[in-house]
């Protein structure tokens, strides 16, 4: 007798299996040993990762109730025992485990390597702020190392062409996994710097495990970028990835899109932003001169400012009546000095010697001027000036 196939909806199918599952007491209460990765603790205060070996992972969960009875912090790399139960989730079909417990089993070789390797280039202070460069507001020249195919890449480019398109996009295609990725990635940044390619970089490539991010993670790359003069923005994974390339970076971005966004200014919000900025100083130059207008109005309606055209007539006449006084004044003082004057030049006029000539008297003089007062005072024969009323005579002593 043939079988009858059922037919059901992707709903009822993982809603069966979900059941079945839950039903084996095996899968109820089981212990599982591996490392984490892709650890996201969420805003919700619930957990979220992967738990893997060398051949294979599967997803974790750890709701609020059970996280806060950890004794320890998880993270990446660390090798733990997780108890729980297997189950499924319905909505996308995947099964995972709904850990109840973790309990740490050792670090990972590789998360031993990455803090051995951070306390040290934080001691030499490769992190330390005071080395942070500054973005340039405006870029010219984008420089972005990372895989040439893949989303980071296209992101990168798509959200610059949008936000700042007259930015040029500079590739630098290195490998991002893989033995020869670190040594790719650091010769790429030494390039950029050597040439001057660009103004700002951004390094980095999408998500993926530890393993997968290893090459941001080698000191290599490290050195690579603090010895970097342009600016350095890293975005490496996601969110909750960290890589040492992200400490060492001028900026970190939490994934290759927001570090595209942190890069480029937004030319529509400029645009926005100055005609916002050019209305706003518009109507500042309106209210200014409406309410100087009205200042002015105010003055001139003012009782004083009315008063003011009298006043200055009144003012004009006094400086008038002033001026008047002034010019009196001045002649009084004229005349009275004309006065005193011809009065001096009568006194001076009656001592004048040429009154005394012109009463028939004379005065005898040689020829250089001196006074002859006795006959003893010439010679015979010797020439004098004999001055008269008149005139003056030369004359001779016989």
């Amino acid at each position: 007798m043939e079988r009858e196939i059922l037919t059901v909806s992707v709903s009822q199918l993982n809603n069966y299996i979900k059941r079945v599952l839950d039903a084996n007491s095996y899968l109820g209460d089981i212990c599982v040993k591996g490392e984490l990765s892709n650890f996201k603790l969420h805003s919700s205060g619930h957990i979220y990762a992967s738990l893997k070996d060398e051949g294979s992972l599967i997803k974790l969960v750890m709701f609020r109730s059970c996280v806060q009875r950890l004794t320890f912090r998880p993270d990446n790399g660390m090798k733990v025992t997780v108890r729980g139960r297997i189950s499924v989730y319905e909505r996308d079909g995947v099964y995972q485990i709904y850990a109840e417990d973790i309990v740490p089993d050792g670090v990972g070789s590789l998360y031993a390597a990455y803090e051995k390797l951070k306390a040290q280039l934080d001691a030499e202070g490769l992190f330390d702020e005071k080395f942070k460069k500054p973005l340039p507001p405006f870029p010219q020249r984008i420089g972005v190392v990372t895989a040439k195919t893949g989303a980071a890449v296209r992101d990168i480019i798509n959200i610059t062409g949008r936000r700042f398109p007259m930015a040029e996009v500079f590739l630098a295609p290195v490998s991002v996994q893989g033995v020869s990725a670190a040594p790719e990635i650091a010769n790429a940044i030494r390039l950029l710097n050597e040439h001057e390619l660009c103004d700002v970089m951004i390094v980095g490539r999408g998500g993926g495990s530890i393993e997968d991010l290893w090459a941001f993670n080698e000191e290599i790359v490290a050195r690579a970028i603090f010895a970097s003069h342009i600016p350095v923005v890293s975005a490496v994974g996601h969110e909750t990835d960290f890589t040492i390339a992200d400490f060492v970076a001028d900026l970190r971005a939490p994934t290759p899109s927001a570090a595209a966004e942190l890069v480029c200014p937004s030319a529509a919000e400029l645009s926005g932003y100055f005609q916002n900025q050019r209305g706003r100083l518009k109507s500042a130059l309106i209210y200014c001169i409406e309410h100087k207008k009205k200042t002015l109005a105010n003055l001139t309606g003012a009782y004083g400012f009315q008063r003011f055209s009298g006043r200055l007539a009144d003012e004009r006449q006094y400086v008038d009546a002033l001026m008047k006084n002034a010019e009196k004044a001045a002649r009084s003082l004229l005349e009275k000095k004309r006065t005193v004057l011809s009065q001096a030049a009568a006194k001076l006029d009656a001592l004048s010697p040429l009154k005394t000539l012109a009463r028939g008297y004379s005065i005898a003089s040689t020829k250089d001027g001196t006074l002859i007062s006795s006959v003893s005072d010439v010679k015979k024969e010797q020439e004098f000036v004999l001055r008269l009323s008149d005139g003056a005579a030369d004359c001779k002593f016989l």
